[in-house]
């Protein structure tokens, strides 16, 4: 495998995992006990780091690169394996 597909799939992977950590370890305004700014949306974060988030998204995007590539090395699982549709009949009868 080529290094810029290795960084091509780490990317897919960072964004991926930066997206779906976005919600987790944030308090809006009311869990927090702060006072709301006037115009405040209520689901608003008072918290929010970006530099953690960047740092949690990279160890997840490294752990989960590490594992496709892994798995396309060793061909723990292919693509017959998830091949779950049935197969039509042949047609020579």
């Amino acid at each position: 495998m080529q290094v810029t597909s290795v960084l091509a799939i780490y990317f897919l992977f960072w964004v991926m995992s930066a997206f779906i950590m976005l919600p987790f370890g944030v308090r809006t305004a009311d869990e927090a006990g702060v006072e709301k700014v006037p115009g405040q949306a209520d689901s608003a974060p008072v918290n929010f780091r970006p530099g953690r988030l960047a740092l949690r998204a990279t160890v997840i995007a490294a752990v989960l690169t590490a594992l496709f590539i892994a798995n396309f090395t060793y061909g723990w699982i292919t693509a017959a394996d998830i091949d779950f549709l049935p197969k039509p009949p042949s047609a020579a009868s």
